[in-house]
C-alpha cells in the first residue's frame, strides 16, 4: 500500500471556530430530520428508532425543562445512565443550556458515585427509575443536588424528584442554544490516578472537533455511505462517548445503543447480524472473548471498519480479525485527558501489529525524556501532547496542583512511555506511574486500597495490575492482615465483596494474597513496582497459571 500518511498530515488544518456548542452543532439542520440517528436496542433485540428530528425536538424540550428548573451555564448535570436514547438526549440538552455534563458509570458503587457527585457539585442528576431506591438511600449525602430526573417513570415522585419524560412533554420545542465559546467547559469525566482521589478531567466544547481526525483515521475515512457505529464500551467513559456517540451524531451517522449487563460475544455477533452495523469499536478484552467462541467467518455480518484501543493487540489477534471478521483492525491510543492522539489508518498506511499507530492528523505528539528533550528514533520517552491541542483537557476540576503537574512545560504528560521508529510508528513500552489497565478501564490503585483498609482485619494493602491474557491486567491486592491466623479464603471473599459494593464490579481485586510484609522505601512508601516484577517473574517461570 502506498503510504499517504505524510501527505494527509501536511494538508490537515484545524478549523476550530470561536463559538462552538456541541449540542447545537450536532442538532444543526445539516442532516435530514427523518434520517435515523439512534437505534435503542434492548437485550432481547427489540428496538426503538429515533430520527435526527426526534432527537432535536426531545433535546430542545429537555433543555427548556432544565432551564426552567434553574440550571444555568456552568452548572453540572450528572448523567447516571447506560447506553440509551435518554442518555444521548440528556447530553445534548445539557450542552444546549451551556451546562457541564458529568457522565457517571452505572456500575459505580455507592461510595464511588457519591464522591463524584459531591466533588463536581452536581445540581441535577438524571438516572433510571430502577436505581431510585438505591439513590434515595444515599441522596442526603449530596448537598449540592437540587433535582433528580428519573427516566422510565411517568409521574413525579416529589417536588424535586421528577419524571424525565414528563418534564420533556410539558416543555416547549423551540430553544435558543447558549452561545458557547469553543473553549468553554462542556464535560467532566472522572479518571483515577495512582495517588489521591479520582480527578475530574474538564473538557471544552472543542473536544468533539479534536476527536474527529482520530475517528476518521481509525474508521477509514469516516463517515462513508451506509456507516453505522456500535461499541460495547459504556458511554460514561471517554471511549464510548467521544470515540463513538458524539462524533457519529455530529457526522450524521446513526449509532446503535446496546449494552447488556455483561458482554457476551455470541450476543454481540447476533446484534451484528440483526442490524446493518458497519463500524465497531471493540476494546481488546471484547475481541479476545469473541475469538474464544468465533472460529469461522460469521454469516450475515458485514463490517467496514474495526477500531480498538486501551492496550496493545498482538499479531495473533490481528490475524484472527483479518481471517474471521474480514477487516483490518485500527488500533488507537489516548487517555481521558487527551484522547485519540495516535491512531492507525488502514486505508492510508499499513498497520503494524504491536504499534499504537502514528500521531493523528493535527496532533503534536512528542516523546519526552526525563531531562526534557524530545526522544530520538528508538529512544524511550513519555508520550506528551501540546496543552493547546483541541482534544486536550482544560484541567482537573478544582485540582490546580494536579493540573500543573500534568501540564508542565506547556505539554500534557500522559504518564505512558513509548518509542518511535523512523517511519513515525509509536510502540507502547510501559507506564510511568502505577495505573492499572484492566479490560479497557484505566484504574488507579489508591481508591481501591482506601476501601480495603476499611476492613477491620487489614493492616496494610497494596494493589497492582497483574498480567492477564484476557483482560490485559487483573487487579491483585496484597494484604498484611491485622491479626495472625486469619482465614485467607474468608478474608479474600470479604475484600472482593467490599470493593465490588463500594466502588464497582470493574474495580474489585480478582486475586487477594495475604503476605507478612510489603516492600517499602525508606520513607515508608509502598514499592508497587517490586510486586509487579515478582508477579511477572512467577508467570515467566511458570510458577503460576494465568487468571482466565
Amino acid at each position: 500500500m502506498r503510504d499517504r500518511y505524510t501527505t494527509h498530515r501536511q494538508a490537515f488544518q484545524w478549523d476550530i471556530p470561536a463559538r462552538f456548542n456541541i449540542g447545537a452543532a450536532i442538532l444543526a439542520d445539516h442532516v435530514d430530520d427523518d434520517r435515523v440517528a439512534l437505534i435503542d436496542v434492548q437485550e432481547d433485540f427489540r428496538c426503538t428508532r429515533y430520527s435526527f428530528g426526534e432527537l432535536r425536538q426531545a433535546s430542545a424540550r429537555l433543555a427548556n425543562g432544565l432551564r426552567g428548573l434553574g440550571i444555568r451555564p456552568g452548572d453540572r448535570v450528572g448523567i447516571f445512565l447506560s447506553q440509551s436514547a435518554p442518555l444521548a438526549i440528556t447530553h445534548l440538552a445539557t450542552y444546549l443550556v451551556g451546562a457541564v455534563a458529568v457522565p457517571l458509570f452505572t456500575l459505580f458503587g455507592d461510595e464511588a458515585l457519591s464522591y463524584r457527585i459531591k466533588d463536581a457539585g452536581i445540581a441535577a442528576l438524571v438516572a433510571d427509575v430502577k436505581d431510585w431506591p438505591r439513590l434515595a438511600a444515599i441522596r442526603s449525602e449530596w448537598g449540592s443536588l437540587k433535582w433528580v430526573l428519573l427516566t422510565g417513570r411517568e409521574d413525579d415522585v416529589s417536588p424535586d424528584v421528577l419524571s424525565w419524560r414528563r418534564l420533556i412533554e410539558r416543555s416547549r420545542t423551540d430553544f435558543d442554544p447558549h452561545p458557547s465559546r469553543s473553549d468553554d467547559p462542556a464535560l467532566i469525566i472522572y479518571t483515577s490516578g495512582t495517588t489521591g482521589s479520582p480527578k475530574g478531567a474538564l473538557h471544552a466544547h472543542r473536544v468533539l472537533l479534536g476527536h474527529l481526525p482520530g475517528v476518521s483515521m481509525s474508521h477509514q475515512s469516516f463517515p462513508a455511505r451506509n456507516d453505522m457505529l456500535w461499541t460495547p464500551a459504556d458511554w460514561a467513559w471517554i471511549g464510548g462517548l467521544l470515540d463513538v456517540l458524539l462524533p457519529s451524531l455530529y457526522c450524521g451517522v446513526p449509532v446503535v445503543a446496546y449494552r447488556p449487563r455483561k458482554f457476551d460475544p455470541e450476543q454481540a455477533m447476533e446484534l451484528l447480524r440483526r442490524f446493518p452495523i458497519q463500524n465497531i469499536f471493540f476494546p481488546p478484552t471484547a475481541l479476545r472473548l469473541m475469538r474464544s467462541v468465533l472460529r469461522t467467518p460469521p454469516a450475515g455480518v458485514h463490517l467496514r471498519t474495526l477500531a480498538s484501543g486501551g492496550e496493545s493487540l498482538g499479531a495473533d489477534i490481528y490475524d484472527w480479525i483479518r481471517s474471521t471478521l474480514k477487516v483490518d483492525v485500527a488500533e488507537f491510543y489516548g487517555q481521558t485527558e487527551a484522547n485519540m492522539i495516535v491512531s492507525n489508518a488502514p486505508d492510508v498506511f499499513d498497520p503494524i501489529p504491536g504499534s499504537m499507530g502514528r500521531a493523528a492528523y493535527g496532533h503534536d505528539v512528542r516523546m519526552m525524556t526525563e531531562d526534557g528533550h524530545e526522544a530520538g528514533v528508538g529512544e524511550v520517552g513519555e508520550v506528551t501532547v501540546s496543552v493547546s491541542d483541541p482534544v486536550g483537557f482544560l484541567g482537573y476540576w478544582n485540582r490546580p496542583e494536579a493540573t500543573l503537574a500534568k501540564t508542565r512545560n506547556h505539554r500534557i504528560h500522559t504518564g505512558d512511555l513509548a518509542k518511535k521508529d523512523d517511519q513515525g510508528y509509536l510502540y507502547f513500552v510501559g507506564r510511568v506511574d502505577d495505573m492499572i489497565n484492566s479490560a479497557g478501564y484505566r484504574i488507579g490503585p489508591t481508591e481501591i486500597e482506601e476501601i480495603i483498609l476499611h476492613h477491620p482485619d487489614v493492616a496494610l494493602v497494596a494493589v497492582i495490575g497483574k498480567p492477564d491474557p484476557i483482560r490485559g491486567e487483573i487487579i491483585k491486592a496484597f494484604i498484611v492482615p491485622a491479626h495472625p491466623n486469619i482465614p485467607e479464603d474468608k478474608l479474600s471473599e470479604e475484600i472482593k465483596a467490599l470493593v465490588r459494593t463500594r466502588l464497582g464490579s470493574h474495580e474489585y481485586p480478582r486475586e487477594v494474597s495475604l503476605v507478612d510484609a510489603l516492600p517499602m522505601t525508606t520513607t515508608g512508601k509502598i514499592q508497587r513496582q517490586i510486586l509487579r516484577q515478582q508477579e511477572q517473574q512467577k508467570m515467566r517461570h511458570g510458577n503460576e497459571r494465568p487468571n482466565l
